[in-house]
């Protein structure tokens, strides 16, 4: 999302801030559905988009359509989303989602105890997350199953949550809406994308970690303070294994590859002698 739309949903997240403090999960499931209902129906978001009609009028076109039967912030968010401009008629989507997904990540982050393990809101939330989609990543039956056009939106929801049975309320709701609507995208990516809001909310980057064997506790805890030290600021550290680096490490933080592994070393020695 770039140019107008991008400025768009910056508005809107602005003005969602004041409401996160009291946020709750029903406001999200709301969001999500009325998600599902823009999705469902390309003359409608040709009409929330249309650059030919004025903000009030698409705001207006809102209200009519949802006003009274979800609550008045769900409507109030959505109006305001259809009376900003948007470049395509996808963008709209995309910036409800975040919203929504933005709502639920505001209330594990406004959970003021911390779980058993000792984890926040949001780190416990982030967790749950990664969990889900490790285990995803590990069995392709299971992707079968989660990309399967004849199964039912329930019936992939009752499975993922028996992928992480543990998970918290907040977690559930975005791991069901990612297998249930994930608008084109691979399941994991779509949660991916919720646990990288996650870490922006707490003004935290992932760091993904790719090594050939599990790291050990020391070096785990050594690589954490370099990589902080690196980037100046707290990393959430997400270490997977991947046998096919040989050896080395290989460390993702956003679009930057710190590739320290014997494989890119190997390309880079292939493309000097080719």
């Amino acid at each position: 999302m770039a140019g107008v739309s991008s400025e768009s949903l910056t508005a809107a997240l602005a003005a969602l801030e004041a409401k996160l403090p009291t946020a709750s999960l029903q406001l999200a499931k709301e969001l999500f559905g009325i998600l599902g209902t823009v999705d469902s129906s390309a003359g409608l978001r040709r009409a929330l988009t249309d650059p030919s009609r004025n903000g009030d009028e698409k705001s207006a076109l809102v209200k009519q359509l949802i006003g009274g039967k979800v609550s008045a912030e769900a409507v109030e968010i959505t109006s305001g989303l259809a009376g900003s401009r948007w470049a395509s008629a996808r963008d709209i989507g995309d910036a409800l989602e975040t919203l929504a997904a933005s709502v639920v990540i505001a209330v594990a982050e406004n959970k003021s105890a911390v779980s058993a393990s000792g984890l926040s809101g949001l780190e416990a939330l982030e967790n749950d997350l990664f969990a889900f989609n490790q285990t995803v990543e590990s069995s392709h039956e299971i992707q079968r199953a989660l990309s399967e056009p004849q199964a039912s939106p329930a019936a992939k929801i009752a499975l993922a949550e028996k992928l992480v049975p543990g998970a918290s309320a907040e977690a559930k709701v975005l791991i069901g809406q990612a297998v249930s609507q994930p608008r084109g995208l691979r399941v994991t990516r779509l949660v991916g994308r919720f646990a990288e809001l996650a870490a922006q909310r707490q003004q935290r980057w992932i760091a993904t970690v790719s090594v050939t064997r599990p790291l050990t506790a020391t070096q785990t805890s050594r690589l954490q303070a370099a990589l902080d030290e690196l980037y100046g600021r707290e990393l959430k550290i997400n270490s997977t294994v991947d046998p096919a680096l040989i050896g080395g490490i290989r460390v993702q933080v956003g679009d930057e590859v710190v590739d320290a592994s014997v494989l890119a070393r190997l390309g880079q020695l292939q493309r000097q002698l080719a």
